[in-house]
């Protein structure tokens, strides 16, 4: 039997204060058309205990990373149709996992 489990991977981002924060890398993928990569990343809550709110912050980023050389950076706000495109992949992503949690809970 093959383990499909995987350990989280994280990443480091400075904030507009130049603090580091830690997120958990949740997606990544490759825009066909464009060759662009993105992620959707979410905060790393360390040592919290779970409140039972479902609620859960996600983040979407533009990556490259070649030869090494790792950057991100925000997507632009006026591009409506780069948004529009992140959006539907993350809606595409993540209704799939709640229908699968739901199911869950019934059995």
């Amino acid at each position: 039997m093959t383990d499909h489990t995987h350990e989280p991977e994280y990443l480091i981002i400075p904030n507009e204060d130049g603090e580091e924060e830690k997120f958990e890398i949740m997606f990544t993928f490759e825009h066909d058309e464009t060759g662009k990569k993105y992620m959707f990343v979410t905060p790393a809550e360390e040592d919290e205990e779970d409140d039972g709110d479902d609620y859960q912050e996600v983040l979407a980023f533009r990556y490259e990373d070649e030869d090494g050389d790792f950057r991100i950076e925000m997507i632009d706000e006026d591009n409506e149709e780069e948004w529009d495109m992140v959006e539907e992949m993350f809606n595409t992503l993540f209704s799939g996992l709640e229908l699968e949690e739901e199911e869950d809970h019934r059995e």
